[in-house]
């Protein structure tokens, strides 16, 4: 196994884990300005990585109506991800956002399902039936759909997906898929700013320095995470991918004190036990994979 890659996964999740108290130190930006920077900082920044490193000719080379289609819908996933999430966290609801992580892996293997055609193991489905139950069962907890998890594990389910599909490297796509949200960003940031409720160079030099530094928070564990997987199995990615709900949740609960009874604790354990059984089945399915019968005669 390739300590370096496991190295810079652990590196990429436990970033994005503690992601919650970034955007809580810019509590007084509306979540879409917040957006609007992050897309805006991150274009940027990735852009100056591929002049700095000569990579311009072959980055446009990649220009085509299809790819444009495919990373255009990509960006509209990812950001749609963002800008719920930042919303989330600053409205006090990063526990919730913990649960939306908790789920996308069960969910993206049920896309797999239903739009790739992938086959599960009769034991994958034990994983997937659980996790609808615990939804269910929160769903009457919290007196609404937990629509923040719901909407966090779709869209980044979804973008999963389309990346699957997607013809670019990490560092090509991303930049695409910020470049196609980069005018309007821009054009929504430059309307704020006319009308005086901008907040860059107006609330204070810290917030500046934060807005501007989303793009590098938002690309480092991007290209921490696209060089682990190249570097190790997908089973240990799926492994490593825990960390960063695990460290919301413990902060949602334990910093920002968020409402957390033993009934929401009940729902969430349906949610954990299901992901446990998901690990340990697809550890046992890699580790002893199943034999093929003979036919009669062989042998």
């Amino acid at each position: 196994m390739d300590k370096k890659g496991i190295l810079f996964g652990i590196g990429a999740y436990t970033w994005w884990g503690f992601f919650p108290i970034y955007w809580k130190l810019l509590h007084q930006v509306s979540a879409l300005q917040l957006i609007g920077h992050r897309i805006g900082w991150s274009f940027i920044l990735l852009m100056v990585m591929i002049l700095a490193s000569r990579q311009w000719t072959d980055f446009r080379a990649t220009f085509n109506a299809r790819t444009f289609r495919i990373y255009s819908l990509a960006g509209v996933l990812v950001g749609l991800n963002w800008l719920t999430y930042v919303w989330a966290v600053n409205a006090g609801f990063i526990v919730e956002t913990s649960l939306g992580y908790f789920i996308n892996p069960l969910l993206s293997m049920l896309l797999g399902v239903v739009v790739l055609r992938e086959r599960l193991r009769p034991a994958q489905w034990i994983p997937v039936g659980l996790a609808a139950i615990g939804v269910v069962y929160l769903t009457f907890i919290y007196g609404r759909l937990p629509w923040i998890a719901l909407v966090l594990a779709f869209t980044f389910g979804f973008y999963a997906l389309v990346k699957k599909l997607a013809p670019l490297g990490s560092l090509y796509g991303l930049t695409l898929e910020t470049g196609v949200l980069f005018i309007p960003a821009l054009i929504y940031l430059s309307l704020m700013e006319v009308n005086g409720t901008g907040a860059l160079l107006h609330i204070g030099l810290r917030t500046d320095l934060l807005l501007i530094g989303a793009g590098i928070a938002t690309t480092v564990p991007l290209l921490l995470f696209a060089s682990a997987a190249r570097r190790i199995p997908l089973t240990m990615i799926g492994v490593l991918q825990y960390i960063a709900p695990t460290i919301q949740f413990l902060i949602g609960v334990f910093i920002y004190r968020e409402s957390f009874d033993m009934a929401h604790f009940i729902g969430f354990c349906i949610v954990w036990i299901a992901l446990i059984i998901f690990w340990v089945e697809n550890f046992l399915s890699n580790r002893f994979p199943a034999q093929p019968i003979p036919e009669i005669g062989e042998g």
